[in-house]
């Protein structure tokens, strides 16, 4: 009886796309040093796909000579920009079993690539993304981009209850038949498609692996970084418009532990009553500063405009946000808002102060970009210090 050699499992397929815009100077060297990396150290089967966002310089024609003389290197051309729209077109249409991106500069050193896509191929995980924020990442920019990059992701976590660390580093992976049942529901083509991505796949259960990365930043970098910045909030604004009216996350996703990722009990009335009595507590602050200049200089007008409003907003919050009715507590309640109302100017002003401190002379739009941030921010703990702070037992018997 002659002994068969065992059989060989069928070879894995790992797709790296490379998203690019304009980047004629530099597709060729990163196509080639990655493709020479792959071939001489990875362990699995992989294909180079260069997606090219209908760029206007020569990086189609390089993308073309780079397919046809590379072997396992593909080309596709897109009619449109977008980082998201070119990674739905090619991850949307990809037979591998893992789907991959990463930035054409390769600013993220290659040997955490196989770290990145090992859990998936073995199962272990769904999607992996390389963080630059995690304790044992060593990173190399500037102290704009830095801070930028932190309170972007910090506000992820108290907005919208992100859990994982790093939603923009261009260094992501996914198992194909999951980044294939999500990306429907993914509605962003651009900046914001990976944030999107990953928010979905918690709130419907799904594991992310993160991998702590080396990262230098690319000088030469294409990113409008205040433009992205504004973008990205839009996008959190709608997706958190969608999580209100329990939409997010429908339309054929995996949903094995949606309900877990529901907003607790009450707060769903609560959001939008605190969001009504902001806006007419800011142009009450507004008329009543406008008023008060007429009789008073510009810094005790704005500080008396502020106390009565502020007095109204926790008045106003503690009757129709939470429900408490009745003069019991209301002077502690009183106090207590006032707290909580110092602590929000604290976080706005402060941020504004910070980026100052970090990156003298930015750019207005800059400034803009960081003050919203800064507010939300400010908004969103100043509502949470009311909720379990001020107005708690309420919460708890209601």
């Amino acid at each position: 009886m002659i002994e068969l050699p065992p059989a060989r499992p069928a070879e894995r397929l790992v797709e790296i796309v490379v998203p690019v815009y304009n980047e004629e100077h530099v597709l060729e060297a990163s196509v080639r040093r990655l493709h020479g990396y792959l071939s001489g150290t990875f362990p699995y089967g992989f294909r180079i796909t260069v997606a090219d966002n209908a760029s206007t310089d020569g990086t189609w024609p390089v993308a073309q000579r780079l397919a046809a003389t590379l072997p396992k290197v593909h080309a596709v051309h897109l009619d449109a920009k977008g980082r998201g729209r070119a990674l739905r077109k090619v991850w949307g249409e990809s037979d591998a079993d893992v789907v991959a991106y990463m930035d054409v500069d390769l600013s993220t050193r290659l040997e955490g690539f196989l770290p990145l896509v090992a859990p998936l191929l073995s199962g272990h995980s769904d999607l992996a993304i390389g963080s630059r924020l995690a304790r044992s990442a060593a990173v190399v920019r500037g102290p704009k981009r830095e801070f930028i990059s932190r309170s972007y992701n910090l506000l992820l976590r108290t907005t919208l209850a992100a859990r994982f660390s790093d939603a923009q580093c261009g260094f992501k992976a996914g198992r194909t038949e999951i980044v294939q049942a999500l990306l429907p529901a993914v509605e962003d083509n651009a900046w914001f498609f990976d944030t999107e991505l990953l928010l979905l796949a918690e709130r419907t259960g799904l594991r992310i692996h993160e991998v702590p990365v080396d990262w230098v930043d690319d000088p030469d970098s294409r990113v409008n970084v205040a433009q992205t910045a504004l973008d990205d909030l839009r996008g959190m604004a709608r997706v958190a418009r969608k999580i209100l009216r329990g939409e997010f996350g429908r339309g054929g996703v995996p949903r094995r532990r949606i309900a877990a990722a529901a907003l607790p009990t009450g707060m769903g009335r609560q959001i939008p009553s605190f969001a009504i009595i902001g806006v007419v507590s800011t142009a009450a602050q507004l008329v009543l500063y406008t008023l008060l200049r007429l009789v008073m200089p510009p810094l005790a007008a704005n500080a008396v405009s502020l106390v009565v409003t502020t007095i109204g907003n926790t008045a106003a919050n503690r009757r129709f946000t939470f429900g408490v009715t009745g003069p019991a507590g209301a002077v502690r309640h009183q106090l207590q808002g006032g707290v909580t109302f110092l602590v929000g100017l604290a976080l706005s002003t402060g941020g504004l102060a910070l980026l100052h401190l970090l990156a003298p002379g930015s750019a207005q739009i800059v400034e803009l970009a960081t003050l919203v941030t800064a507010n939300a921010l400010a908004t969103l703990v100043r509502f949470l210090l009311l909720r379990n702070w001020v107005f708690t037992s309420r919460k708890e018997t209601a």
